[in-house]
């Protein structure tokens, strides 16, 4: 058993079955020297490991992973910004400053979109591309993402604040994303269509141009996957502007899609502040989509730009108050731990939450005491702690909004279950995972979107109230019910209003179902085949034949 330190990808060794194998801890951990570097390991079993032995080595969390990239991305180059101006980035666990980077506005941001201009031109390198490479830079983009996941994941951490697992699997899930919309790079075509009279008419499914896309702090990887899969397996170049809270591994994925490929000017990747780097997106004369995922009042000054610019196509996904109905027939243990991992999942920074936790009234109190214990078992601290289940809020901002929420809910006589304040002798933006009991739908943590660790309990007592319960919100973007009766089920998922409805699971979200919001949630889908038809065009030619021929 030999490995090199600092291999990477992490090695996956695999021992053969024997009679009466000696297996070891799930978290035995080891230290592997090689010369003046040692790296720690961890074991971790495979599902059949009772049987097999199957192990996996994997990489512990570096608290301290190098910051690679602080400039502008243009051109498949880093370079610093026309202003020289940079901005901080925070360690939401601690409130330290850990990098200056680079700020971008609009000068940079025209800088860009020239470059993607160029890239897209007629003849360029990417435009006379086949499909199918298309594809294959994009699996290679996949694979640089899955060799540096661990480094990847630690920088998200620090970043972030998501506990070191979290960060991990949302690696994975980035990985899964890119490898879906690569397989679609030579499978997006139009059709031949029957026609009256003596022509002959098919469609074209073309790149729309040049793509703004402006991604969120609170999943910065597969953020920036979720938008660039559909943009590029089609054929689009990108002006990406991360979130200013944590864009530090959208730059470092810059340098894979440079490392991947793909041709200068394809991918650009501009770090900066909203109401100038994003609102130059927005409203450039020259972006021809943008694509953003934020709150809803963000959300509208990017529609309103993009009509008063060139009315470019915009696709939104925002806010949400999300709900989760338990009915009285479900297994209330599994509901309650449903119901947990629905609501506290990232801190609670999710848009699509299930944060109005709907109970019937038969089993209301037990339900309220199931996850009043599971809310008190959190261990909440150190992201990098591997027992570590829930982080920081992402900045002061966020910390601050949350707090005020729960005094309102506190002032107009929601019942505290647990917690209800911040974390006390913490440097950082924690606050305590709190459950809220005897909620009214006119309270405001009933009604605003709180986008941090808070459970909110009501009651129901019959199907058709709890639907018009549910529906009476200007968001519309996640829901689920709990049930064993499939009617039951059935009627809801008709009748809630919302672009996701997850029976007996929650936020099941994968890159082949499409994802997006009703009312004021969004418009537009993102992920499955519906997110690639927001990056295209569809062109009809139509030719004049002298006979048709049926």
């Amino acid at each position: 058993l030999t490995c090199s330190a600092g291999s990477e990808p992490p090695c996956v060794f695999y021992f053969g079955p024997e009679a009466n194998p000696q297996l070891p801890s799930t978290r035995d951990s080891y230290c592997i020297a090689s010369g003046d570097d040692t790296v720690c390991y961890f074991i971790e079993l495979g599902a059949s490991a009772a049987s097999s032995a199957i192990v996996r080595l994997k990489m512990a969390p570096n608290r301290n992973p190098p910051i690679k990239y602080t400039q502008l991305f243009i051109n498949n180059e880093f370079v610093d910004s026309t202003s020289k101006k940079t901005f901080p980035v925070l360690n939401p666990a601690t409130g330290a400053v850990i990098a200056q980077v680079q700020e971008g506005d609009k000068a940079d941001v025209d800088r860009a979109v020239k470059a993607a201009q160029g890239a897209f031109k007629r003849g360029s390198a990417w435009r006379t591309m086949d499909a199918s490479k298309r594809g294959r830079l994009l699996n290679r983009f996949a694979d640089l993402i899955e060799r540096d996941k661990e480094y990847l994941a630690s920088l998200e951490v620090l970043n972030n604040g998501k506990p070191y697992e979290e960060a991990l699997f949302d690696m994975d899930c980035s990985i899964d994303c890119i490898r879906y919309y690569a397989g679609w790079s030579d499978k997006v075509h139009g059709k031949t269509i029957p026609t009256d009279g003596n022509y002959v008419s098919f469609t074209r499914h073309e790149a729309i141009g040049v793509c703004g896309q402006i991604i969120p702090w609170n999943y910065p990887v597969l953020m920036v996957c979720w938008k660039l899969g559909p943009a590029l397996t089609t054929g689009n170049v990108v002006v990406l502007k991360p979130a200013e809270q944590t864009p530090l591994t959208a730059l470092y994925c810059a340098s894979l899609i440079k490392e991947a490929g793909f041709p200068p000017g394809v991918v650009n990747v501009i770090p900066g502040y909203g109401p100038t780097a994003g609102a130059a997106i927005a409203a450039h004369p020259h972006v021809d989509k943008v694509a953003f995922t934020g709150s809803t009042e963000v959300g509208k000054l990017i529609q309103e730009a993009a009509g008063k610019s060139n009315t470019k196509r915009v696709t939104l996904e925002m806010g949400g108050k999300s709900p989760l109905v338990v009915f009285d027939d479900a297994d209330l243990d599994q509901a309650a731990e449903i119901a947990h991992g629905a609501v506290f999942a990232n801190m609670g920074q999710c848009c699509c939450a299930g944060t109005r936790t709907f109970v019937q009234e038969g089993i209301y109190d037990a339900f309220v005491t199931k996850a009043r214990a599971l809310t008190q078992a959190r261990v909440v601290g150190d992201p990098f702690d591997q027992k570590t289940v829930q982080g920081p809020q992402i900045d002061k901002e966020q910390y601050s909004k949350i707090l005020d929420l729960l005094k309102s809910g506190k002032d107009q006589g929601a019942k505290v279950e647990c917690g209800g304040d911040a974390m006390r002798g913490c440097n950082g933006f924690f606050v305590q995972p709190t459950v809220f009991s005897d909620v009214r739908d006119d309270m405001r943590i009933a009604q605003e979107e709180i986008f941090g660790p808070v459970q909110q309990i009501l009651k129901f007592k019959t199907l058709d109230e709890v639907i018009e319960r549910c529906n009476a919100t200007t968001y519309g973007l996640g829901s689920g019910v709990l049930t064993k009766d499939i009617d039951k089920a059935m009627m809801f998922a008709q009748a809630v209003q919302a672009g996701s409805v997850w029976i007996n699971c929650y936020d099941a979200t994968t890159p082949q179902t499409p994802f997006g919001g009703f009312k004021m949630s969004g418009n537009g889908r993102e992920l499955g085949y519906a997110g690639i038809n927001e990056y295209v065009e569809i062109k009809t030619i139509t030719m004049s034949i002298p006979e048709k021929n049926s």
